[in-house]
């Protein structure tokens, strides 16, 4: 393979013009002691330079670019692994640092990394615009700087953070620059120490140096590079190059190189030779591709860089062959490419340490390799690190601090999503992670922690027997059962006693007995609501509220009547004797048990997990079903005290020594005064408190229609045993009649 080397002097309309002749179909060629002659031109592959400027302008005469382009801009990937979110930027007012920042920018705003400002520069810029840059980082807030810019620029701008001693900041550089010793030993003010960055690796190249080491010049006579170099390798001159030099040895040209101690014979500080050599066997193994080459080559196969369709360069040609390649060098490197035509980025990962002669060193801390798995491509030594100010901790710099769980982030009106306000989630919801953006809310049963970072189980709410109010309420019902039994027991004692006969001893007996279920019923009401208590509870309740009412109203009736049949001619007993009681209470009763059976077949009430009424907790009751069931229950309760109050008010000044009617009528006066106040209570009341408020009306109406009814009967069987007389229960109907 035969090469043409030319020096773009960093200048693009160089390289423009060099292109040009490299594509041109024709080139002069000069031969010794020959004629000027013309040839094809062989050229199929360009190397190009570092700049990306540069290669841009060849890229375009070309055509098709076929360079092999060996930077790519991977700051971002440390930016990201430190977690910094808020940096600052600074690049080169050229390709590579437009270039390079639009990547960075573009792939920062996916990471959610937000730029505080973006700013350029150019060596050529006057003083007052890199001053506007140099205030514009004083009044930042973030503490890192990524710079995309090659060393002129970065050397131009160094000068100027160091005469306002910009101290403090951690930079993040580009391989333009960061490996760059001259720059290092300007930083005077140690602005740049603990600057992180990529850089091409180290690598060994086999027979590099010794190459180096054999050139002599006076062999290369007819190129003046090799003449220059070794005059200021060696700090000499020829006389024949520059015959007016002063002050200089003569150049000999065998001068010993291997005994120089210099960077140009340091292999480890030009790894761009590495990258150069596998971009020129790439070229060589796509060559013996499209050649056919296998133990011979078709030699006599013209290479024309145009085929026969002028439009289809031989460029393509070798730019597909190249995507197709896959080798290894001699040192065990891998060298293929992708489907766009891009090698596996490789970098090594360098930190500006601080020395004692105050010059920083450039220490390898890491390694980036594209083509590990994902998860291992970015290793990095972080105990070796050293940052800005030769700090040992990695420096922080966000925009807003991070939300820990049980917060959500809320963006500041005006900046960018960076910066933003931590906001602590409402009840019922929750965050577990950090800078979580939105809250979740718990599920029913769950209801969030104090710290709003985990949902925990609602406690469940019922009346239960342990509680306080539960015990209460349950020794209430158990007392007042104990109580009508034991006036069961006084009045079975006595039951051939007149004030036992009176009224019918049969319905006081029932009476007694349906009193015993209401204060039983009560209990339904107590522990944790299932489907059968559910259903029993009301039912229950609803039954023998009617069977005691019904007795209530027959003892009323009673009275009426018995007053009646003691006026003269009057046969009304007949009408309304035991049979008749018997059957009046039956019918009333049995008016009940069927509307219950209706309501349990058509919505019977059912256990229900109320979880509106108090948030943080799950109230376990028992849910209606049917409220017209409910309520008609309730209802028919009310129309027959109603009606047995109307009754027992009516005969309330009948005359008599012991008038029933009085004490039914205060019993009756109580209950209904229970039952109307118990509505708006029982549906302001939360929870169990409504259901306690029921127990109080069961029991309330309960215990007044014992004491109210039972009660003075009792008084006088025990302490007045006088009064129980027929005699003295007759004797003022007995007068009232004569």
């Amino acid at each position: 393979m035969g090469y043409e080397l030319y020096d773009t002097c960093g200048s693009v309309a160089r390289s423009v013009k060099v292109a040009l002749a490299l594509t041109n179909g024709n080139e002069a060629v000069t031969a010794p002691s020959e004629a000027p002659c013309t040839r094809p031109a062989q050229v199929q592959a360009v190397m190009g330079e570092a700049s990306s400027s540069i290669c841009m302008g060849v890229a375009t005469v070309i055509g098709t670019p076929v360079s092999i382009l060996y930077f790519t801009f991977l700051s971002w990937e440390i930016v990201k692994h430190f977690g910094w979110t808020w940096v600052g930027a600074i690049r080169s007012n050229n390709d590579y640092g437009n270039n390079g920042m639009a990547i960075f920018t573009e792939t920062a705003q996916q990471l959610g990394i937000c730029l505080e400002y973006s700013l350029s520069i150019f060596r050529t810029d006057p003083p007052n615009k890199i001053q506007r840059i140099i205030e514009i980082i004083k009044l930042s807030t973030s503490k890192v700087i990524v710079a995309f810019m090659p060393f002129p620029d970065m050397d131009v701008l160094i000068h100027q953070l160091s005469l306002n001693n910009l101290t403090g900041y951690q930079w993040v550089g580009s391989e333009g620059w960061i490996i760059d010793s001259q720059i290092a030993e300007m930083d005077k003010n140690n602005i740049l120490d603990g600057a992180i960055g990529l850089a091409i690796p180290k690598a060994h190249v086999s027979g590099m140096k010794e190459f180096i080491i054999n050139v002599k010049p006076l062999s290369s006579m007819g190129n003046n590079m090799f003449t220059e170099f070794w005059e200021a390798l060696f700090n000499c001159n020829f006389n024949q190059s520059n015959p007016l030099a002063e002050n200089h040895k003569e150049c000999t040209g065998h001068e010993d190189v291997s005994g120089l101690q210099h960077s140009f014979t340091d292999m480890s500080l030009m790894p761009v030779f590495n990258n150069l050599y596998k971009g020129v066997y790439a070229v060589a193994h796509a060559l013996h591709s499209i050649l056919g080459c296998n133990e011979t080559c078709n030699s006599k196969m013209t290479l024309d860089p145009f085929t026969k369709k002028k439009w289809l360069p031989f460029f393509y040609h070798i730019l597909q062959q190249i995507q197709k390649i896959n080798f290894k060098t001699k040192e065990g490197d891998e060298v293929y490419f992708n489907e766009n035509g891009d090698p596996p980025a490789k970098y090594e990962i360098i930190n500006w340490q601080p020395t004692e002669n105050g010059v920083a060193d450039f220490v390898t801390v890491g390694l980036y390799d594209a083509s590990l798995p994902a998860d291992k491509q970015l290793s990095l030594q972080n105990k070796s690190l050293v940052w800005a100010q030769n700090s040992k901790e990695v420096p922080v710099s966000v925009c807003s601090e991070k939300c820990p769980p049980g917060t959500r982030k809320v963006l500041q009106k005006g900046k960018p999503v960076c910066c933003y306000d931590c906001i602590r989630c409402a009840e019922g919801e929750i965050s577990n992670i950090t800078d979580s953006t939105t809250c979740v809310r718990c599920w029913p049963e769950f209801w969030s922690n104090d710290r709003r970072d985990a949902c925990v189980k609602k406690e469940a709410e019922f009346l239960s027997f342990e509680e306080i109010m539960g015990a209460l309420l349950t020794a209430a019902s158990l007392f007042g059962t104990c109580m009508t039994a034991v006036v069961s027991f006084i009045f079975f004692r006595y039951r051939k006693t007149p004030i036992v006969r009176a009224n019918n001893s049969e319905l006081s007996f029932l009476l007694l007995f349906s009193l015993i279920l209401c204060f039983l019923c009560s209990l339904t009401f107590i522990g944790r609501p299932s489907e059968w208590s559910c259903m029993l509870r009301h039912t229950a309740f609803g039954i023998t509220f009617v069977l005691c009412i019904s007795c209530v109203l027959g003892k009323t009736m009673v009275v009426l009547m018995a007053f009646r049949a003691s006026l003269p001619g009057s046969n009304v007993m007949k009408w309304f004797g035991p049979t008749q009681q018997r059957l009046s209470v039956l019918a009333f009763t049995l008016i009940q048990v069927v509307i219950c059976i209706l309501w349990l077949t058509i919505s019977p009430p059912f256990p229900f997990k109320n979880f509106k009424e108090i948030k943080d907790k799950i109230i376990l009751e028992c849910a209606l079903g049917s409220t017209v069931g409910f309520w008609a229950v309730l209802g028919y309760i009310g129309l027959l005290a109603s009606f047995c109050f109307i009754l027992a008010f009516l005969a309330r000044k009948l005359p008599d020594n012991f008038n029933e009617a009085k004490f039914i009528t205060f019993s009756m006066l109580i209950f209904c005064a229970v039952w109307i106040t118990f509505i708006p209570a029982y549906v302001s009341s939360p929870g169990k408190f409504s259901v306690a408020v029921e127990i109080f009306a069961i029991l309330a109406s309960s215990f007044g229609l014992l004491i109210c009814i039972f009660i003075p009967k009792c008084y006088i069987i025990l302490l007045n045993p006088e009064k129980n007389t027929k005699k003295n229960m007759m004797g003022k109907v007995a007068s009232k009649t004569i």
